[in-house]
C-alpha cells in the first residue's frame, strides 16, 4: 500500500503548508488513534513529546485534540528528546507515543512522528493503514493536556548510568544541542559524571533550533573544540536522536565513523552480538572493510533508522545506524538516541585510553561524494532517461570498485547523489557527470 503522507520519517513539512497545520495534525491524531485501537484493544494513554519550536504546542494540541475523539487519553512529557519519548513509551508500557518534531529541518518546518509498542517506530504498513483512516477533522474544543513529569529524569538517569560515576571529572566537552529538545537533558548527564561542559546551540526562542548549529552545521563545534581545548565535542540535532563528534584535534566524525568504533570494540570485547553491524546503502564502503577484517559483518538497509531498527530486529542485531549520525544501541534505546551513542563511544574512550583522533583511524574511507539537489517535482526516476543512462554507464565503469546512489530525500523536496570510488579523480568524473544529467531531466531550484 502506498503512503501519500508519511516520508522516511514520520509526516514533515513548512508549518502552515498544506500537510503540516493544525487540522491535518487533528485528523492524523484521530487516524493514528482509531489504528491503534483497532490493533490494540486495551489502548488508553498516548504519551506526547515535542522539540523546541514555536509550533510545536499549537501541533501538539491538535494531534491530541484527534487522539480524544478517538476516545485515547492524550498525556505530554512536555520537551523532550525523541529517544525519551520511546523510553517513555517502552517504561510506562504504553501502546503508541508521538513525538512533534522536524529533526535536524529549519525551525519553519515540522514534523509528527510515531513509536507503538515497545517504542519503536511504525513499519510502513503501519503508516499507509494510519492512512487509511483519516477522517474529517474532528469538531469540539481542545481543552489543557494532561501533564506527565518525569520523563526527562528517567532518560537522564539512564544516560548517566552507562559510565562510572566521576568518570568524566577533568574533562572538557563542548556540546551543540541545536537550540532543540536536549538543551537540558545532556549538559545534565555530562556534567553529573564530572564534565565541564561548553555549551552552544543551548538557548531556544522557538525559532532558532538548528540554525547554523547541531549535527548539521559541525563548524562551531570544531573550532570551540579547538579554542577551549577540549577532549571531545558531541553535536545532536533538533530532537536528539543524532550524534556527530568532533576529535581534540578539531576533527568532525560522522555516524559511520562512530558505528565504526563501537562495533570494533564490542567485537574486540565479544558483546556484538552475532558478530552482526546494520548500516544503510548510504554508509562509506570502508565500514564493511573494517569490520570484515575484525571478523565481523555488515547488513545494510534502506535508508531511514527505521529500515535500520527493522533490519536489527530481523537479525537480532543490537547495533546499527546511519552515516547522518543516527546510532542506535538496541540494549539501551529502541531507537535512534544521540546521547546514548556519545555516551558509548566515551566508554570506548575510557576503555582504551586513546583520544578519539586515534580511535577514527579505524575507518579508511573509500574517497566519496555527496551531493543535495533541491527540485521542483519529484519525478520518478524511471522517466529521466538521461539520467538514467548516466547511471547505468558509471555503474558499468565502476564495477565492484566503487558504487552510485541515487535517491530522493523522505523528507525534503531534494535528490540526493553518491558517488564512491577508488581515487578522488574518479569520483569526482562520476558526480560531475550524474549532476550534469538531473539538470538535463529535472528542474533544479
Amino acid at each position: 500500500m502506498k503512503r501519500l503522507y508519511f516520508g522516511t520519517d514520520g509526516v514533515r513539512g513548512p508549518y502552515g503548508g498544506p500537510l503540516i497545520n493544525a487540522e491535518f495534525a487533528s485528523r492524523l491524531g484521530a487516524a493514528a488513534g482509531a489504528w491503534i485501537r483497532q490493533k490494540h484493544a486495551d489502548a488508553g494513554v498516548v504519551l506526547i513529546g515535542r522539540d523546541t519550536r514555536a509550533s510545536g504546542e499549537d501541533l501538539h494540541a491538535a494531534v491530541a485534540k484527534g487522539l480524544r475523539m478517538a476516545g485515547l487519553t492524550p498525556v505530554s512529557l512536555g520537551v523532550v528528546p525523541t529517544p525519551a519519548v520511546a523510553r517513555a513509551v517502552v517504561r510506562k508500557a504504553v501502546r503508541l507515543g508521538v513525538v512533534i518534531t522536524a529533526s535536524h529541518n529549519p525551525a519553519a518546518d515540522n514534523g509528527i512522528k510515531f513509536f507503538g509498542p515497545g517504542g519503536v517506530k511504525l513499519t510502513d504498513e503501519d503508516e499507509a493503514a494510519i492512512e487509511s483512516l483519516l477522517g474529517e477533522a474532528p469538531g469540539g474544543v481542545i481543552s489543557a493536556p494532561v501533564i506527565l513529569s518525569g520523563a526527562a529524569e528517567d532518560y537522564c538517569a539512564t544516560a548517566a548510568a552507562l559510565l562510572p560515576a566521576g568518570s568524566l571529572n577533568g574533562w572538557r566537552i563542548v556540546l551543540d544541542t541545536a537550540n532543540g529538545a536536549t538543551c537540558a537533558t545532556s549538559p545534565a548527564v555530562l556534567r553529573r559524571l564530572g564534565a565541564v561542559v561548553i555549551g552552544l546551540g543551548d538557548a531556544p526562542d522557538g525559532s532558532n533550533i538548528n540554525a547554523g548549529v547541531g549535527s548539521e552545521h559541525p563548524e562551531q563545534l570544531a573550532a570551540m573544540v579547538r579554542s577551549n581545548a577540549a577532549r571531545l565535542g558531541i553535536a545532536h540535532d533538533g530532537d536528539g536522536d543524532r550524534c556527530v563528534l568532533c576529535d581534540e584535534q578539531g576533527g568532525v566524525l560522522d555516524g559511520d565513523e562512530i558505528l565504526t568504533i563501537l562495533a570494533l570494540h564490542a567485537i574486540a570485547c565479544g558483546r556484538l552480538k552475532l558478530q552482526t553491524l546494520v548500516i544503510t546503502v548510504q554508509s562509506n564502503l570502508g565500514v564493511d572493510a573494517a569490520i570484515q577484517a575484525a571478523g565481523g559483518r555488515v547488513r545494510r538497509t534502506a535508508v531511514g533508522d527505521r529500515y535500520v531498527i527493522e533490519g536489527m530486529l530481523a537479525e537480532g542485531a543490537v547495533l546499527g545506524g546511519e552515516s547522518s549520525g543516527h546510532i542506535i544501541c538496541a540494549d539501551v534505546s529502541p531507537t535512534g538516541d544521540g546521547l546514548v551513542a556519545a555516551m558509548r563511544v566515551i566508554e570506548v574512550m575510557l576503555a582504551t585510553g586513546k583520544p578519539l583522533s586515534e580511535l577514527r583511524r579505524s575507518l579508511r574511507k573509500f574517497p566519496q561524494l555527496t551531493a543535495a539537489l533541491r527540485v521542483k517535482e519529484k519525478r520518478p526516476l524511471e522517466n529521466c532517461p538521461v539520467l538514467t543512462k548516466a547511471m547505468a554507464e558509471i555503474e558499468q565503469e565502476l564495477g565492484a570498485q566503487g558504487r552510485i546512489l541515487v535517491r530522493y530525500s523522505g523528507t525534503e523536496p531534494k535528490l540526493r547523489l553518491l558517488a564512491e570510488g577508488p581515487t578522488e579523480s574518479v569520483v569526482a568524473s562520476a558526480m560531475d557527470r550524474l549532476k550534469a544529467a538531473v539538470h538535463v531531466d529535472l528542474e533544479v531550484v
